[in-house]
């Protein structure tokens, strides 16, 4: 079982979760160790968050928090797969805007861990990852007045502009359409700045990767629910970029899960 007793530690069995300071979403977490303050595992995210004993209240805190950093993480990424797509410097990947991972399946993967592991090249790629549906409020409110015109599009921005929610079984729909006006009208680096605004406006987590860091995402859950995007900062260059991994953990089709370019959070 997963214990906290505040203002005491975080504990996983008989773990405690070192913990930094709140990223203001989510939990960061440096490393674990026992009761006697020794060390944990290098590998101590499949060795003890994705054991058996420990899985499911590990991943009930992601339901929990929506995010939960894990740092200093050792191990191979033999369990992973790559993060495939690119990005244009005419029109942007699908992975550039805030989508959550989809599989092959009829189910939604519960959770997502995205890993920077170590290597030699540093990524110098972000990763943005913000609270649905903040981030279709944020998109409707941030997009140019020039976009807002269409009726439809119109009608919700004014909706959520004056404080009015968009009804649960539409975010998908809206979201949707605002990524396909977006991706018609605005450049490249046009739309890199709309969404930057976007991710100021959604609170988005937004730190540079570490080597050895896995990201553990609510991707699709009955709770707290996040999407992420490949954020660019800066324009893209041709300067050497360090590899991404994910995975869904937990996952009971876990095996039929497939990337696409929708899919590339990276």
């Amino acid at each position: 079982m997963l214990s906290s007793l505040d203002p005491g530690p975080l504990r996983l069995g008989p773990w405690r979760l070192r913990q930094a300071a709140r990223s203001g979403l989510g939990l960061v977490i440096e490393g674990v160790d026992d009761a006697t303050g020794a060390a944990g595992p290098d590998d101590y995210v499949n060795a003890i968050f994705m054991s058996a004993e420990h899985q499911d209240a590990f991943l009930a805190l992601v339901d929990r928090e929506g995010l939960v950093v894990c740092k200093n993480v050792g191990g191979d990424d033999a369990a992973y797969e790559d993060v495939r797509g690119r990005s244009s410097r005419g029109r942007l990947s699908q992975g550039e805007y805030y989508h959550h991972d989809g599989c092959t399946g009829p189910v939604k993967p519960r959770v997502v861990e995205i890993r920077c592991p170590r290597q030699t090249v540093a990524r110098h790629t972000h990763t943005a990852i913000a609270r649905f549906p903040d981030t279709v409020h944020a998109m409707l409110l941030e997009l140019p007045p020039a976009l807002r015109q269409d009726g439809e599009l119109a009608a919700h921005h004014a909706a959520v502009a004056a404080g009015e929610p968009i009804a649960a079984d539409a975010w998908d729909h809206v979201q949707g359409l605002v990524i396909r006006t977006a991706r018609r009208a605005l450049s490249a680096e046009e739309a890199r700045a709309y969404l930057r605004a976007v991710d100021v406006r959604a609170g988005a987590y937004r730190e540079p990767w570490t080597m050895g860091e896995s990201r553990f995402i609510a991707n699709a859950n009955p709770g707290r629910t996040l999407q992420h995007r490949r954020a660019y900062l800066e324009p893209p260059g041709t300067r050497p970029n360090g590899k991404l991994v994910k995975r869904w953990p937990g996952h009971i089709d876990a095996s039929a899960c497939a990337l696409s370019e929708a899919d590339d959070a990276g």
